[in-house]
């Protein structure tokens, strides 16, 4: 592996997201080994990832043959088996590796990946229709959330701060939310500071709780 190759990872299950997450990573540089127990993702993911095998990865001696303890990181993408879920969990844990991720179809299966090994558990299903939900409002047009409560949004200037120096319209203090930067059409991004001055149709990237960037994109 060269000096500037990002580290392995190895993707089990080839789903929608877990095919998602491994051409991704393959594009980012990392060294990727796709598994899957149905011959038809492997046949098809074999072109866009380092390796492609069929195997179930529940069983230890499974991943030991694959040489998974090498890895730097697992995402356990597998959909409906909530077993085979939580068994390949287990045993990636049993072999060491020190950076599991694992989707969860709801919140019970999301308790048991993390008590038996799963150092991070996501639920893409739910995090996509938040972000739909939030992307049908017409000012909003960009959002990543973090955990339960943060997020950073893409909105178009709200029109009572249209005009004004941020310092004035102190947006941090009057509605909780922080302007990061600002971007305005055939120009750069800029970082906000507080002489930026908000011009009509500008696009503001702000931080802060998800239920106050709400309040903030309504005004």
């Amino acid at each position: 592996m060269s000096a500037d190759k990002r580290k392995p990872v190895v993707v089990i299950g080839l789903g929608r997201f877990g095919g998602a997450v491994a051409r991704t990573l393959e594009r980012m540089g990392h060294e990727v080994l796709g598994a899957d127990t149905d011959p038809r993702p492997v046949q098809e993911f074999a072109p866009d990832l380092t390796k492609v095998v069929e195997a179930d990865c529940t069983e230890m001696a499974t991943l030991e043959r694959l040489g998974i303890a090498d890895f730097e990181a697992a995402v356990v993408a597998i959909g409906t088996d909530i077993e085979a879920s939580v068994l390949t969990v287990l045993a990636l844990s049993d072999l060491g590796l020190k950076n599991i991720w694992a989707k969860a179809t709801n919140e019970k299966h999301a308790r048991i990946l993390e008590r038996t090994g799963a150092h991070h558990v996501v639920f893409p299903e739910q995090r996509m229709g938040e972000r739909v939900a939030h992307l049908l409002n017409e000012r909003l047009l960009d959002f990543i959330s973090f955990g339960d409560e943060f997020a950073i949004a893409r909105l178009a200037a709200p029109e009572p701060i249209v005009g004004l120096p941020l310092v004035t319209s102190a947006c941090r203090r009057k509605y909780d939310v922080t302007v990061v930067g600002v971007k305005r059409e055939g120009e750069d991004f800029i970082h906000a500071v507080p002489d930026t001055i908000i011009f009509p149709h500008d696009e503001l990237v702000v931080s802060g709780r998800i239920k106050d960037i709400e309040r903030f994109s309504a005004i």
